[in-house]
């Protein structure tokens, strides 16, 4: 059976809004993504063949849904249509690991078994909200209960008969979560068992995934866009280089092999604790990692004209502000290795960057999110010199 053929048969297609690109064949995918990423930066920079997926299908190891309950009071897990809050009932998804699909069902039967309550989002009262499943290449698996209460009626045996049949899972969390907000995951995380982490290896190194650690979910594409923006800085071994926007600290932990020295940035406080575990872990003696706004920090090491060979830079979708790039440009480093989750705001930034003394050597497109439309780019643009 092919993929076109497999995936036309998900009966969410027309209403979950998770993929935009159902029952297209792979390869016109990639067309299609090719001709976009030509039309957008065509004009600024020609870029080179998408870097399609091996493996286009059940490629997501995070996995979350919401809990709801039906016309009859059964528990059921679903995802919201777009634009919308009608939750719709989902029990299965071609994108997502399969194995973590089958663990948020067998949540979603005990919870009907042991008559768990449901969050209600008129009242803000009861248990269960949302699930979050995260899965590794060591077939680690985090199973994290989104709860309104920080009391879940059954809750031990709810657990008990969960590692009873996925011995998988490696740990299982509750998230406390009552706020009047869209985001999944509250602030506080209580261990029900195993660490409250997992651990993931790309690349030859590993790292510590918790609840909220932001990670790429694409199990295999995320080695070849790492390794991409690897290639593209071609350290030497005597470079400083400058992490920015560095999360858990994953690209930099990769590069600080060939690299003199490593600093990461990063806002997030519980990210920049797991990034400073992860480098322990890994041995890596030649990198920092400082808690700090991106842009505020770029402007201070503009300021007092520290040496930096090269910048590698992983912004939100919304790509850079101003203040980060004008430091940018002020720090003036040799090289400077773009990963952009957005193609629009990623256009917007390099081109600011040109006006202003870069020029674009490569354009990468990878295929992280096969069946949807969304593109990831790695850029190496270098300094002209005057």
């Amino acid at each position: 059976m092919s993929n076109q053929e497999e995936i036309q048969r998900c009966p969410y297609a027309a209403y979950c809004g998770g993929c935009t690109m159902q029952g297209i064949d792979y390869q016109e995918q990639l067309k299609r993504k090719q001709e976009k990423m030509n039309s957008l930066f065509g004009s600024l920079f020609l870029p080179l063949a998408i870097k399609g997926a091996k493996e286009p299908l059940h490629y997501r190891n995070k996995v979350q849904f919401t809990f709801g309950k039906d016309e009859k009071g059964r528990i059921f897990l679903g995802n919201y249509a777009p634009d919308s809050h009608i939750l719709i009932p989902v029990k299965d998804c071609l994108i997502c690991d399969e194995e973590a699909v089958k663990i948020a069902q067998s949540v979603c039967t005990l919870a009907n078994r042991y008559r768990i309550s449901i969050f209600n989002e008129h009242t803000y009262k009861g248990a269960l909200r949302h699930i979050l499943i995260r899965t590794t290449s060591l077939e680690e698996t985090m199973v994290v209960l989104v709860s309104g209460s920080p009391h879940i009626y059954h809750e031990e045996e709810l657990v008990r008969d969960l590692l009873k049949k996925h011995p998988s899972i490696k740990t299982v969390v509750k998230n406390l979560n009552s706020r009047h907000t869209s985001m999944i995951l509250g602030e506080k995380n209580i261990t029900l068992y195993g660490k409250g982490y997992i651990t993931d290896e790309l690349l030859g190194c590993r790292f510590r995934i918790s609840p909220s650690s932001f990670y790429q979910v694409n199990k295999t594409q995320t080695a070849v866009l790492y390794q991409t923006a690897i290639d593209f800085a071609d350290l030497k071994g005597e470079e400083t280089l400058l992490d920015t926007y560095c999360g858990t600290g994953t690209i930099g932990i990769l590069m600080s092999k060939k690299a003199k020295k490593v600093i990461g940035v990063e806002i997030n406080p519980s990210a920049v604790k797991d990034a400073v575990r992860n480098a322990k872990n890994n041995h890596i003696d030649n990198i920092e990692f400082l808690c700090d706004d991106a842009g505020r920090f770029m402007r201070r090491m503009a300021s007092s004209k520290r040496k930096i060979d090269a910048v590698v830079m992983d912004p939100p979708r919304s790509g850079s502000d101003e203040t980060f790039l004008r430091s940018l440009c002020q720090l003036s480093p040799k090289k400077v290795i773009y990963i952009s989750c957005g193609p629009e705001t990623l256009r917007r930034d390099l081109n600011y960057l040109v006006k202003r003394g870069y020029k674009i050597e490569k354009l990468q497109p990878v295929d992280m999110f096969p069946y949807t439309d969304h593109v990831e780019c790695v850029v190496l643009m270098s300094r002209v010199e005057k």
